[in-house]
């Protein structure tokens, strides 16, 4: 799949100072990092939410200092 969008000036500055510092060799690059950082975002938010869901449905446990100390050891 080819890509082709206009960027804004100032960003277009901001791509180019990623490739001439070195944290990225072409503008293709540098675009397929930021896909990939959205991609590993997203899946993250939804492993999230399952984690959430699944300590929301257990069984609740009373938390005290006691049960701290006894998780750290």
């Amino acid at each position: 799949m080819n890509v082709s969008f206009p960027i804004p000036k100032e960003l277009e500055s901001y791509v180019q100072e990623q490739i001439h510092s070195g944290t990225y060799n072409t503008v293709e690059d540098y675009f397929l990092a930021l896909l990939n950082q959205d991609r590993q975002r997203r899946e993250a938010q939804v492993k999230l939410v399952s984690l959430l869901q699944e300590g929301e449905n257990s069984e609740a446990e009373l938390v005290t200092s006691t049960y701290w100390q006894d998780l750290r050891l």
